[in-house]
């Protein structure tokens, strides 16, 4: 049968919408479909998937390690204060010894680390300025002599009426003047070092020794000598620092910001490398002031050093402990580094974990105080945190 032209166009009009139609179909539910099978795999409508969390961590079935769990808590925690120091000499117990005239040195008994008593003699000095000291004194002597025996001779006369009273009185005045002199010579030989007893013997052999030694005034350890024999000397130089040993100090600069933590009379822990030891020393000074210059305060601790194994000038670090507040604590088995930081494994749900940030103080005897990041009724995995974290990073690394 023919098909007449316009027939034939109505025809091929429709089999092309029909085709538009089902292809707009396919279009439309392309989308849909990929949404449904998205939500069937437990995803989201999103094309893109969403990372896991590197932090969280389940716990695998046949995990190895043993986890212990337990809520972080609370605990009564001191701060302490670690600062540099240095030992040093107790002031109180040394001691800078020079000569009392000037002269020169002839002789040197004492040497360096030599353990001497008071009164031993350092060192042996030829003066001419002690001996014309001691010829003053002789001189002054021996004009008090003559003008006692013209003061007896006056007031035997005087009784005889041989002489008037002024002329008594004018030789008794004599007398006091020369008797002042003698006292006057003999105070300048104690300030030139001699005792009593050998300005009693000067006087009555008469006998001038220009010769005087330098004695210890203390009891200790000779710990600097800067002279040499033959060097002339005056009282203003220090020929011996002796020094005893079995009490020393141990000073430190603390932070100003740390200066509430410090106060005179409490113990401090004193570590030194040098020794390997750590000893409890008491604080006797806490500065008034701060240094401007490096924005601290100057503390001072005293040790006893009966063993002698402390020596000045060794480095030391002084430990301060402030009053125990309430803190929330973690053991330190229970803290993961990871980069930088300090992290515990928190319980999230059973067998899983997050691995959470956290700012913790020292470790004082297994126990870290938490400053921030963890509360005292937290869960934390507090044994396996080591091996739980490996597991993590080999879930990461798949």
């Amino acid at each position: 049968m023919m098909l007449r032209p316009t027939t034939l166009a109505t025809l091929l009009a429709a089999l092309m919408i029909s085709a538009c139609s089902k292809d707009a179909a396919q279009t439309t539910d392309k989308p849909a479909a990929d949404a449904t099978a998205a939500i069937a795999e437990g995803g989201v409508v999103n094309a893109k998937a969403v990372p896991a969390d590197p932090a969280l961590v389940t716990v695998p079935a046949g995990f190895g390690a043993e986890l212990k769990v337990s809520p972080a808590g609370q605990s009564a925690v001191a701060d302490t204060l670690r600062v540099a120091g240095k030992v040093d000499f107790d002031a109180q117990r040394v001691t800078r010894i020079g000569a009392t005239v000037t002269g020169r040195v002839i002789d040197i008994q004492a040497q360096l680390g030599q353990a001497v008593k008071v009164g031993d003699t350092l060192a042996t000095i030829n003066s001419t300025e002690l001996s014309a000291a001691q010829l003053t004194y002789l001189k002054a002597r021996a004009q008090s002599d003559l003008q006692a025996r013209s003061v007896e001779r006056a007031r035997q006369l005087f009784a005889a009426d041989v002489i008037g009273k002024a002329e008594l009185q004018r030789r008794e005045s004599e007398l006091a003047i020369a008797s002042a002199e003698q006292r006057g010579a003999a105070d300048q030989l104690r300030v030139l070092g001699m005792s009593s007893a050998a300005i009693s013997r000067l006087g009555s052999s008469g006998s001038i020794n220009s010769v005087t030694s330098v004695a210890s005034t203390m009891a200790g350890v000779v710990v600097e000598r800067p002279v040499a024999q033959g060097q002339v000397v005056q009282p203003a130089d220090a020929l011996f620092v002796v020094a005893d040993l079995s009490r020393v100090w141990v000073t430190a600069e603390v932070p100003e910001q740390q200066a509430a933590l410090v106060k005179a009379g409490q113990s401090v822990d004193i570590e030194v490398p040098a020794l390997g030891t750590r000893l409890t020393g008491k604080l006797i000074y806490v500065a008034d002031t701060v240094n401007p210059e490096t924005r601290t305060i100057a503390v001072r601790s005293v040790v006893d050093n009966a063993s002698r194994q402390l020596k000045p000038a060794m480095l030391a670090t002084m430990l301060i402990q402030a009053a125990p507040v309430e803190r929330v604590v973690v053991p330190s088995q229970a803290v993961v580094r990871d980069g930088d930081a300090d992290n515990v494994f928190v319980e999230v749900g059973a067998q899983q974990f997050r691995l959470t940030p956290v700012r913790l103080g020292p470790d004082m005897d297994g126990r870290r105080a938490v400053l921030s990041g963890l509360k005292a009724d937290q869960r934390i995995l507090v044994s396996g945190a080591f091996h739980l974290n490996n597991e993590r990073k080999r879930k990461e690394l798949e």
